[in-house]
């Protein structure tokens, strides 16, 4: 196309060109209307001479303008070569300096990727640190536990054992048998009048009113009972030497017994700093109480009678009470000043009292 725009702009018409040349090769005259290169042209009447003349001149014009036109193409090659070169060391820079960001981003991300790694390091080695300091206050939180429900249930057993040998009655020896012979006629004296006198006894119990404890055990009034308990706890000491009486004129002291432990946990008080609520607390002793005067109970008669003998219903619903509260205790961390082991203490007065150790 570029050489074809500079024919173009020294010969406009071609063929005028090409009828010079035919015109000078044949010597004749010949004249041009078309010609519109601009060259000076004689008028066809003029001599043959002049018209060599012109087409000599006009054929060492061309041959300049083509020599014009090789010297103005290669003057524009030269020029198309440094654009190139100039734009290729352009593309070449920017290729370098892609070349040189990203490495420079590729170093960055591998020095991050170190630090993270030794970050990740650096925590993994804390929570295991961790994780071994908690365990190990766990283990050691289960060993204290433990040494206290042992201890505990070693100190009910003794207790028991205690109380079971203090019940057996010792035999009397030959000599006693012989004092005892001897004053048989005072002794019948004496059993005619502690029969006189248990019968006074009788009429007078049966004429005085009936006091508030044996009137909630015989109407199986488990609530009742509790709260009378905890709210006359200043008279604990007279409560608990007549709470076995008043049991045993229960239709079901195991029953009764059972409905009042199901309020242990009937609540959960609020705490303040660290304390279970007073109330709570006395509800709970209560329980105790009551449980331990039962055990008494069942320890000391023989045989036992009908309502206190434990069948399978009351068995089943004291393990299913034993149940929860075990579930309970498993969360608790047993301290002496916080009330937790009051809870601890009832649980393992149940198992004992109903005999559900076992189960």
């Amino acid at each position: 196309r570029l050489h074809q725009c500079l024919l173009n702009s020294f010969f406009p018409h071609p063929s005028s060109f090409l009828g010079l040349c035919l015109a000078a090769s044949s010597r004749s005259p010949c004249s041009f209307p078309e010609l519109r290169t601009g060259f000076p042209l004689r008028n066809p009447g003029s001599s043959s001479m002049d018209d060599t003349q012109s087409i000599a001149s006009l054929i060492d014009s061309t041959t300049s303008k083509i020599q014009q036109l090789q010297l103005a193409f290669a003057e524009l090659e030269s020029h198309g070569v440094i654009t190139l070169n100039l734009k290729w060391k352009e593309l070449e820079e920017h290729f370098h300096g892609l070349e040189r960001s990203l490495k420079k981003r590729f170093d960055d991300i591998v020095d991050q990727e170190k630090v993270y790694k030794n970050n990740l390091s650096e925590a993994q080695e804390i929570l295991e640190k961790r994780e071994a300091i908690v365990v190990a206050k766990e283990q050691s939180s289960m060993d204290r536990l433990q040494e206290k429900r042992d201890a505990a249930f070693t100190a009910i057993g003794t207790a028991l054992e205690k109380y079971k040998k203090s019940l057996v009655l010792p035999i009397p020896s030959n000599s006693d048998i012989g004092i005892l012979c001897s004053a048989k006629p005072n002794v019948q004296a004496a059993k005619n009048g502690s029969e006189d006198a248990r019968l006074a006894q009788s009429a007078n119990a049966d004429s005085q009113p009936c006091s508030p404890l044996i009137k909630f055990c015989q109407e199986m009034d488990a609530k009742g009972l509790n709260e009378y308990i905890s709210e006359n706890r200043k008279n604990l000491a007279s409560i608990r030497e007549e709470i076995p009486t008043a049991l045993s004129r229960s239709s079901s002291p195991l029953k009764l017994v059972i409905d009042s432990l199901k309020n242990f946990y009937r609540q959960e008080a609020p705490e303040m700093y660290g304390k279970k609520d007073a109330d709570l607390l006395g509800l709970r002793r209560t329980c105790l109480m009551l449980l331990e005067t039962l055990g008494q109970l069942l320890a000391e008669l023989d045989p036992v009678p009908e309502n206190l003998t434990i069948s399978s219903d009351i068995k089943t619903q004291a393990k299913a009470i034993a149940d929860e509260w075990k579930s309970r205790l498993n969360d608790l961390d047993i301290d002496d000043s916080s009330g937790n082991s009051l809870e601890v203490h009832a649980f393992l007065q149940l198992l004992v009292t109903f005999g559900i150790a076992s189960e």
